[in-house]
């Protein structure tokens, strides 16, 4: 591996510094972006469960918080109906797009790094393929082609040329693969804070009897209430 460095030159250095930092997003991005840390899919049931009959406390929203950026988005929307009780949709509607503002920004972060990565590299490869060409025009003199000069600049062109394609290519494919899998958890994220922002909606009509009951300490949201419970 050194010697292939060594023969490339000077060009490929940068090309190595962005074959490390894009290996180091990529898998800071694979964990970041687990169902489990952004929208566990049983999250939306078992918090619709815990606030059938009163708003969860603010510690169990803060937990919910704590849970995954769908749990920070939905907490949202609780605190807001926790501050005013009868508040409307329009309000609800505010605190859960806020919320997903931040979420999707929480997610994209590091993506504008790969994405750069993906389009330089191979301007990079071909910056070592014009090095490359000047070692090899270099390498002619009145008196004859210097054959380790010639051989010296070919290595640069080509290797250069590989090594930015070889970084490229597969930080162009994560940055897009991690672009649709956001794209698929803001669905999953908007259907969530709906079904919540209807059920809210619903308890702060007037006359429901459900906007004067106060938040209660509740069990954290890890599992649904007892149907039993439910009924009661």
């Amino acid at each position: 591996m050194f010697s292939i460095i060594q023969a490339a030159g000077w060009p490929i250095w940068p090309l190595l510094l962005c074959s490390v930092v894009a290996l180091a997003l990529i898998i800071e991005r694979v964990v970041s972006l687990r169902a489990a840390r952004v929208a566990p899919p049983s999250l939306i049931e078992e918090v619709l469960g815990v606030t059938q009959l009163q708003i969860p406390s603010g510690e169990v929203v803060g937990k919910l918080a704590e849970n995954s950026l769908l749990g920070q988005v939905l907490a949202a929307g609780l605190r807001a109906s926790q501050a005013d009780p009868r508040a409307g949709e329009a309000r609800l509607r505010q605190a859960f797009e806020l919320a997903g503002r931040h979420a999707i920004h929480q997610m994209e972060r590091y993506l504008n790094t790969l994405g750069t990565i993906a389009a330089a590299a191979p301007l990079l490869g071909l910056l070592g393929t014009v090095v490359g060409m000047i070692e090899i025009f270099g390498s002619q003199s009145p008196n004859g082609n210097n054959p380790a000069l010639l051989a010296h600049g070919i290595s640069i062109a080509l290797y250069n040329t590989a090594f930015g394609l070889i970084v490229a290519i597969p930080s162009l494919m994560f940055y897009r693969y991690f672009r649709g899998r956001i794209e698929a958890y803001v669905v999953d994220m908007e259907q969530a804070s709906e079904r919540l922002l209807t059920h809210l909606a619903n308890r702060a009509m007037p006359g429901t009897g459900a906007a004067n009951s106060g938040p209660v300490t509740v069990p954290p949201p890890v599992a649904a209430p007892a149907q039993g419970k439910a009924k009661a």
